[in-house]
């Protein structure tokens, strides 16, 4: 059996599969990141035994959390934290944060956000073929952030 890694491994491993394969010095581009995150959501961890217990997350829009409004595509990866009785606790969040300069065509795909769970009948390869379907993806994949941002919070 293949021991899975701990949660505490996941920003680690996410880092590591956004530098795979990258030229060096060079920032990724969209689709680099989308295949990244999709390699590093193929790797199952070690969670409780829950139906929403590993999930990812694309959610994009154009928003001022910390400044000017920008685009933004999140790609997210939320594991469930349980308690020493093995209830459910709270739950970790590892993101990859795509940020865009403005720009009218983003800001005209409006907000968008789609789940994944590991654990039910979903295929992550067919809910990644549909997000990549999307006339949306055609305006993104293909540009450059201007800012990428990994970071860990609890929820």
């Amino acid at each position: 059996m293949t021991r899975r890694p701990p949660i505490g491994e996941a920003m680690g491993l996410l880092e590591s599969e956004l530098r795979a394969g990258r030229r060096a010095l060079a920032y990724p581009d969209t689709e680099d990141a989308w295949l990244a995150f999709l390699r590093f959501g193929r790797r199952l961890f070690d969670v409780p035994d829950t139906p929403d217990a590993d999930g990812l997350l694309l959610q994009y829009g154009t928003h001022s959390f910390d400044g000017p409004p920008t685009f933004t595509l999140d790609l997210a990866r939320q594991f469930e934290i349980a308690d020493s009785n093995d209830n459910y606790d709270h739950y970790v969040q590892v993101h990859c944060e795509l940020r865009y300069r403005p720009a009218p065509a983003l800001q005209a795909l409006g907000s968008f956000d789609s789940w994944f769970f590991h654990g039910t009948r979903d295929d992550l390869d067919e809910w990644a073929q549909r997000l990549s379907e999307r006339a949306a993806w055609t305006t993104i994949r293909m540009l450059k952030p201007a800012e990428i941002r990994l970071y860990q919070e609890q929820v």
